[in-house]
């Protein structure tokens, strides 16, 4: 008697046959469904099919549930090569066997252009709630537990129904991480990191979007998570400030780039008084030159180079918000882009007042070093709604830009001394209390070159900022379940 049913996409026989004799040499595999798409003739001796209209529906899920009779199901999420390690399914079920998790997954080996990598993963915690965590393509679930997941949707998805039973899985047991290599596969995505990370926010991909929304939402009013739509109201007559606005550029070593960014703030046109704080971070390949030369031809221009020597962007922002002559607002700009135009600095404080809330997100527009667009083009955080934003937004991976901040509110919660997710945590945090204003239209020009910070990374060091990013989100879920426990 098996104790695993295994669940294998299939477009054509010749592609599983390898998959489906490796996992037959297992004692413990009970059954093979192959997963194919209406009218299919693909037909592997030993294999039940099982007809499906997408791998990700709701549909599928609860075919797959019914079938799932054995304890364990092994649902495989690629129809390319998988070469499993030695005994890989029993390692799987051992594990599963030990922690009685909901789901189990391994670290992997990567085949990409015929070279063989290692591809470690990180821990799921309660925090990891975007819908590309990357498990790997084995997943391993107890099958009580995802029975029991089905029988509590109530949606039915096209595109999010594998993300939806990650979510109710979690909700009944842990998912469990093996620091282990058990299998390899082939990744067909070849794409460096920084064309990769504005995926989920192409135009194309808005239905799928709509719906991985709609998921997380559901999750977060189950556990308590789900914060209503009031907010705190802001008075912003209550301070006495410099200038209205300040545009913040931390910076180190963008000799480059810092001209153009310095320029493209002090042809802004507006009704109210600004400037801008420089933060330099210690740069030694002409920047502080440039920066201390407009400083003497402007006195807009405020040049900081702080005392401490252990600061990341974060710590910049604080040694900014914190000079005596920042003002009420406190608008970004990162050191590689500018401003799309000269009226971007009026748009943003308008929004503050219109939309009367603590931090004010826009749009920015991707482009190659030249200003040429580049895609996706226009990047406009449209999945961060009024309603629904702050909610959505323990999803996503990033808020957008440019973002700028009502400084009372900053320089009570402060930043995080980080050089990768700061703006991410301050999103979170400033959205448990206060509306997040949005600007939907173009305000920003975001430069991808080979010396952007996440234009490149290796997996170790995305591993390391999705790890921060889901860790933040862990602390923000478990502080609003606290204030919905206590109203």
């Amino acid at each position: 008697m098996g104790y695993i049913n295994c669940f294998l996409p299939c477009n054509e026989s010749e592609q599983v046959l390898s998959v489906v004799k490796d996992l037959k040499k297992s004692p413990l595999v009970e059954k093979i469904f192959l997963l194919i798409k209406a009218g299919s003739l693909v037909q592997v001796e030993g294999c039940e099919n099982i007809e499906i209209d997408s791998f990700q529906s709701s549909s599928t899920i609860g075919k797959i549930a019914e079938k799932a009779v054995a304890d364990y199901s092994l649902i495989y999420t690629k129809d390319t090569m998988l070469e499993l390690g030695q005994f890989a399914v029993e390692r799987f079920y051992r594990i599963a066997e030990d922690t009685k998790a909901g789901l189990v997954y391994s670290d992997y080996y990567e085949m990409k252009e015929g070279m063989r990598s290692n591809h470690p993963l990180i821990d799921y915690q309660e925090g990891s709630l975007r819908d590309d965590f990357n498990f790997g393509s084995v997943l391993f679930y107890n099958s009580t537990n995802l029975k029991n997941a089905v029988s509590e949707m109530s949606e039915k998805y096209q595109f999010a129904g594998l993300y939806d039973l990650r979510l109710k899985v979690s909700q009944q047991s842990d998912l469990v991480h093996i620091n282990e290599f058990l299998y390899s596969e082939v990744e067909l995505d070849i794409r460096k990191s920084g064309e990769k990370q504005f995926d989920y926010v192409d135009p194309r991909n808005r239905a799928v979007q709509i719906e991985m929304e709609a998921a997380c939402t559901d999750h977060l009013k189950r556990i308590g998570g789900y914060l209503k739509p009031t907010f705190k109201k802001i008075e912003f007559g209550e301070s006495e400030f410099p200038v209205e606005a300040s545009v913040i550029i931390p910076v180190k070593n963008r000799v480059k780039t810092i001209s153009d960014a310095i320029q493209s703030v002090l042809i802004q046109k507006t009704s109210f008084p600004f400037n801008l704080i420089i933060i330099d971070n210690f740069s030694n390949d002409g920047t502080t030159e440039l920066i201390a030369e407009f400083a003497t031809k402007d006195q807009r221009v405020v040049h900081i180079i702080p005392e401490r020597k252990d600061l990341g962007i974060g710590g910049c922002w604080n040694e900014g918000v914190h000079s005596e002559k920042c003002g009420k607002f406190a608008v970004q700009l990162d050191s590689d882009d500018v401003y799309q135009d000269e009226n971007t600095l009026q748009k943003i404080v308008n929004a503050f007042y219109e939309q009367n809330c603590a931090m004010v997100v826009g749009s920015y527009t991707m482009t190659n070093f030249k200003m040429e667009t580049i895609p996706p083009g226009l990047i406009d955080h449209k999945e961060w709604t009024p309603d629904n934003g702050r909610n959505n937004a323990l999803r996503i991976n990033g808020l957008g830009a440019p973002r700028a901040f009502y400084t009372p509110v900053l320089r009570d919660i402060k930043v995080p001394n980080t050089s990768y997710g700061e703006d991410y945590a301050l999103g979170l945090r400033i959205s448990r209390k206060y509306q997040i204003g949005r600007i939907y239209e173009s305000l920003y020009l975001c430069r991808r070159w080979d010396e952007n910070s996440d234009a490149s990374l290796d997996v170790v060091k995305m591993n390391g900022h999705n790890l921060y990013k889901d860790k933040i989100r862990t602390i923000e879920l478990k502080a609003r379940k606290v204030i919905n426990k206590m109203e």
